[in-house]
């Protein structure tokens, strides 16, 4: 049970007609799923964010008119809480979001930042929001290569770790935009649930407890950090421990009383500058740190950003993702416009089941291959474009049907390419960048309106820059830019840094529609999305694949087996799902065969789906989340 009375705290603000009054947010038999051990740590490129093995058998939620699939069951019970007693899909994003900074510190949190996209079903708007963090106004060109010109040494102990990967944090201000815009309940008791849960505390799960194991020693750094998430002999707290966290929940009872301008402000302000400024650890390993950049002003200046979705057509469906910074939208529509002009529909798993079934050797060749021409242009030229302009000056130049189909034509169904070629615009030369990027958690919601969010927030790597103030850890989202400013050839990266700019991204917030008989966006039909650093754009083409051309179900398509590439010769199978017999499996000979080099490696995707599904003559929502995190999709009842 959540520890407040939701209906006596909300009376004052929530509609009372609104209100349900039927059973919600009730956990079924099946959600959980069966755990099987194929647990482990997932390599760099893949999953950096510890694997955390895979929940077996989970079955589809299904609810009449509102649900919520967040990372984590109390997040989740927490936006469907909310959505039960009249709140909107903005108002139950900025509860869960809490929540999540609380019991999955290590993924994202307020010093982090997001990119969401909003569906407005009264308007029929899609908005997107940019809380991506900033580069201090005092960044420099080679920050993240060396301490200065005159100290041409790496940043200690690195640049994750130093002060120079900590951004102007942005997710506290993009949900005061987004909830300005479309919220229905007062901010503050929003804010009340996970203030009375990190006083009274919550139990560490599994996949928390072994993300503090493996980061331990770099916990240790910092003081606030180590007396956290260790004991008083430097063991990380175990799964089921009782965590408390009086620090953040005075924090969020700063922001619910005076607003969220308290973090970019005042003592909480000061605080994040003076971690981000330090110059030596202050926990057990007091090592020397090269400090950021981070100043007071970068806070106060720090804006959030209504920006324009990028929408595309595939088959008969609209997809809309996130605009740059991050790259997610356009190379999840670049993926599918390829793809297009090619017979996917006709290659479906075999043996469906709950798990998605086993993915076609045809299918997943055909589709890490326009990964990779996607990816090729993504390195190439997506950034931020208030400093960088795509080519053409706008997404629709990448996107370009004729393009795209140019692009399908050089693929070959016989053999794999192994490194794409980026495509060539005269107007926008430059080099090639592949800077991999992190952790992050995913929200996806849909409320009794028919109001969709898709959120993705981060705080970049595990644990993000490891240093810890007021109950929450700050992000090291600066790595995400390029190191260099220029490539070994001398052409400028789009991706370097800049004051003021902010790091390209790969999370890839998702909402699509069916296609209206004039052409234009019809009906919401999914939301989803998925942390997974440099894999998300990979996951959520799988997840949108699997359910527009396969016709699997919510769960099922958050299931499927991952796999697809980034540009490189390597091609990605989840060795976490159950499906998939290692390196003797028949799918990692066949696509061997093709010249792929296969990495079997555990990956820890973070798929949150919601599905609109006919059942019976009348419409229902599907809720699936990712067997490999702990996420849960809760909602109203569904019709019997």
């Amino acid at each position: 049970m959540l520890p407040l009375l939701w209906l006596g705290l909300f009376g004052g603000c929530a509609d009372p007609s609104r209100v349900a009054p039927e059973p919600a947010c009730r956990i079924e038999p099946g959600a959980l799923g069966e755990v099987v051990a194929r647990a482990g740590v997932a390599d760099e490129q893949g999953a950096p964010e510890i694997a955390s093995g895979y929940r077996r058998g989970m079955r589809a939620a299904r609810a009449r008119s509102f649900m919520v699939v967040t990372a984590n069951p109390l997040a989740s019970r927490t936006g469907c809480e909310v959505l039960s007693h009249g709140g909107t899909a903005a108002d139950a994003a900025v509860a869960v979001q809490m929540v999540l900074g609380l019991v999955e510190p290590q993924s994202s949190g307020l010093g982090g930042g997001a990119f969401a996209l909003y569906f407005d079903a009264a308007r029929g708007t899609v908005q997107a929001y940019d809380g991506r963090e900033t580069a201090p106004i005092a960044s420099t060109a080679d920050d993240l290569r060396w301490i200065s010109d005159q100290q041409r040494r790496a940043p200690q102990p690195d640049a994750r770790g130093s002060g120079r990967s900590i951004g102007t944090p942005g997710v506290v201000r993009m949900l005061e935009l987004l909830h300005g815009d479309h919220g229905r309940l007062a901010w503050k008791p929003l804010l009340q649930p996970s203030i009375d849960l990190a006083r009274e505390g919550f139990s560490v799960s599994p996949r928390l407890a072994a993300s503090i194991a493996g980061s331990r020693a770099q916990l240790q750094r910092d003081a606030q950090a180590s007396a956290y998430f260790l004991d008083p002999v430097g063991r990380g707290r175990p799964t089921g421990f009782r965590l408390t966290n009086p620090a953040y929940a005075d924090t969020l009872q700063r922001l619910a009383e005076d607003g969220p301008g308290a973090l970019y402000a005042g003592p909480i302000a000061r605080d994040i500058v003076e971690k981000a400024q330090a110059s030596r650890g202050d926990g057990p390993q007091a090592i020397p740190l090269t400090p950021g950049r981070l100043q007071l002003s970068d806070l106060a200046g720090y804006r959030a950003v209504r920006r324009e979705p990028v929408c595309t057509t595939y088959r008969a469906y609209w997809i809309c993702g996130a605009p740059p910074p991050s790259s997610g939208g356009m190379t999840v529509a670049a993926v599918l416009g390829v793809l297009e002009a090619l017979p996917i529909q006709r290659l479906p798993p075999s043996h469906v089941d709950a798990e998605g079934g086993r993915p076609a050797l045809e299918a997943v060749h055909l589709i890490a291959e326009a990964e990779r021409l996607a990816y090729a242009d993504r390195d190439r030229y997506i950034a931020d474009t208030d400093f960088v302009a795509l080519p053409g000056g706008s997404p629709s130049r990448l996107l370009d049907k004729a393009y795209l189909a140019s692009r399908a034509a050089l693929l070959r169904a016989d053999r794999s390419m192994g490194t794409a070629t980026a495509g060539r615009f005269e107007d926008a030369p430059g080099g090639m960048d592949a800077t991999p990027e992190h952790g992050t958690s995913h929200i996806s919601i849909v409320d009794r309106e028919g109001n969709a969010l898709a959120m993705t927030s981060s705080v970049e790597s595990a644990f993000g820059s490891f240093h810890m103030t007021h109950g929450f850890v700050l992000n090291n989202q600066l790595t995400d830019f390029s190191a260099a400013p220029a490539d070994a050839h001398g052409a400028a990266l789009a991706n370097r840094i800049e004051p003021g700019k902010r790091p390209r991204s790969i999370m890839a917030p998702t909402l699509v529609f069916d296609r209206a008989s004039d052409g234009g966006r019809g009906a919401l039909r999914m939301v989803t999305g998925s942390p997974g650093g440099s894999a998300i754009a990979q996951y959520v083409v799988k997840t949108l694949v699997g359910v527009l051309d396969w016709q699997l179900d919510a769960q099922q398509a958050s299931a499927l087996m991952n796999f697809g590439a980034t540009n490189t010769p390597r091609t990605t199978l989840g060795g976490e799902h159950p499906l998939l017999e290692g390196d003797a499996d028949p799918l990692v000979d066949g696509l061997r065969r093709l010249g792929h080099q296969v990495s079997t490696a555990a990956y820890a995707s973070g798929v949150a789906t919601i599905v609109r599904a006919r059942r019976d003559g009348e419409d229902e929502w599907q809720g699936g989340a990712d067997p490999r995190r702990e996420g849960i999709a809760l909602g109203d009842a569904p019709r019997p």
